[in-house]
């Protein structure tokens, strides 16, 4: 197959886009190539690629800056990806975007299914939410990947964070009312490469099995580090972030399940790797 796909200099993107490469034909689009948020830009050289498949992994992920710039925000991840949407239809490629836990509203006390009705807190999550609509009226070949928590090599991530403030303070703060499934993107990325490979179409939620706080993340981090630090369990309003966070966000890889792919590994197992690899 041949491959476009965007956001390639991305926490995602770097994982992703060498696996892709080493099985099919890819063409990287990075930011520094293509500007997603110009139509004319994204039209001409998706249609030039003549892909198969464009992978959409451009996006605005920072949660609490989409608060104070919602415009850019919306400008990435809603105008963008209808371009990135416009151009695959055009270019008769099918298109795959990632988005997020962040689309749900934290209300259930169970993992959200693909069919469960959306309802975002925040700009990031509505912004994520608009991609997804206009992927499905846009290109009707389309699969979209919600997925959260990512941490891996090539980006800054939650077990990074911790492992730096852990290595300057003894003592140290994590939120524990939120809870949500951290997943590998070395994992991510497999599993992509399989849903391109089948052919895969609709939403399917794809992430590393069971679920944490933030807190217990932090702990597990922690200790597979060997690192003495005092971690307090911390409610949200402590903080004060600028973005409401869903407080219960764990994704159910329903549609995997019922087509009999394998799932993921659970997310210790994940973290585990990603602390003992070279990366």
């Amino acid at each position: 197959m041949r491959i476009a796909i965007t956001g390639t200099t991305g926490m995602l993107g770097q994982v992703l886009c060498p696996l892709l490469a080493r099985h099919h034909d890819v063409v990287p689009l990075s930011i520094d190539r293509l500007d997603i948020t110009s139509l004319e830009d994204t039209r001409r050289q998706i249609v030039e690629a003549q892909p198969n498949w464009v992978v959409d992994v451009a996006a605005f992920t920072q949660v609490d800056d989409a608060e104070t710039k919602p415009l850019e925000a919306y400008r990435v991840n809603a105008v963008g990806t209808r371009n990135v949407a416009l151009a695959a239809q055009e270019a008769g490629a099918a298109i795959a975007y990632f988005s997020t836990d962040y689309v749900f509203n934290g209300r259930k006390t169970e993992p959200y299914r693909e069919w469960d009705v959306p309802e975002p807190l925040n700009h990031y999550g509505r912004s994520k939410l608009a991609g997804e609509m206009f992927v499905q009226t846009l290109c009707p070949k389309y699969l979209i990947i919600r997925t959260s928590w990512l941490f891996g090599p090539g980006g800054v991530n939650f077990v990074e964070k911790i492992l730096a403030r852990a290595a300057r303070e003894t003592r140290i703060q994590v939120v524990d009312d939120q809870r949500g499934s951290p997943t590998f993107t070395v994992d991510l990325a497999e599993m992509t490469l399989k849903l391109l490979e089948r052919g895969s179409r609709g939403i399917y939620h794809v992430t590393n099995l069971g679920s944490c706080t933030w807190y217990e993340f932090a702990r597990e981090a922690l200790s597979l580090r060997e690192i003495k630090c005092t971690v307090t369990p911390v409610a949200s309003s402590v903080f004060a972030a600028p973005a409401r966070r869903p407080s219960y966000s764990v994704l159910d890889n329903y549609l995997l399940k019922c087509e009999g792919i394998p799932l993921l590994p659970p997310w210790q197992d994940a973290l585990a790797r990603y602390l003992k690899s070279a990366f």
